[in-house]
């Protein structure tokens, strides 16, 4: 049993809201064995977001939403390595919700930008299923909703890759900036 990042996503605004309730009293009855769940809204104000709406940690190891691990995709998704590499451009043309777009998606940020469209709210969860026959019940034959399952190993090797990728490329930016001005100064 592999720990997993589901994220699921519904039509409604509500239903991922119900599924939240739903999904801790999974939890509780030991149907699935949460470490971390949010509901998330992509919104677009100008520049692609995600908001965490709600959070729980079920671990009990009391992280806040920003210092879990939904939060650090969360916040590469609407940093500047994001906007840079352009991962909302789907959206942007009105990502489709079908399965080859899903498959398709080279990066974890591509997955839920693909499965949580502009305007939409949906929630991710990580967890350990032993049988995913609950979770599957209530999401897609109860609430009409679809899921999509990473590996947690590859979401968290994705995480560093992109920290990596953010920082040289802030050096490098900054690099350049600072030779800009020398250049400007000397002239």
């Amino acid at each position: 049993m592999s720990k997993k990042v589901i994220i699921m996503h519904f039509d409604l605004e509500s239903q991922a809201y119900q599924a939240f309730s739903e999904i801790k009293k999974l939890a509780v009855e030991r149907k699935i064995v949460g470490e971390q769940m949010a509901v998330v809204t992509h919104i677009e104000d100008g520049v692609h977001q995600f908001k965490i709406d709600d959070f729980i940690d079920f671990t009990g190891s009391n992280h806040t939403s920003k210092n879990s691990l939904i939060g650090m995709v969360i916040g590469i998704l609407g940093g500047p390595l994001g906007v840079l590499l352009g991962w909302f451009a789907g959206s942007l043309i009105g990502a489709s919700q079908d399965a080859k777009e899903i498959q398709d998606a080279t990066s974890v940020f591509e997955h839920v930008t693909a499965k949580i469209g502009v305007g939409e709210t949906g929630l991710i969860l990580i967890a350990n299923e032993e049988d995913n026959r609950p979770l599957n019940q209530l999401i897609m034959n109860e609430l009409g909703g679809e899921i999509s399952r990473l590996d947690l190993d590859d979401v968290e090797s994705e995480i560093t890759d992109a920290k990596k990728v953010e920082k040289e490329a802030k050096d490098s930016a900054k690099k350049s900036w600072k030779e800009k001005k020398e250049e400007k100064n000397t002239n």
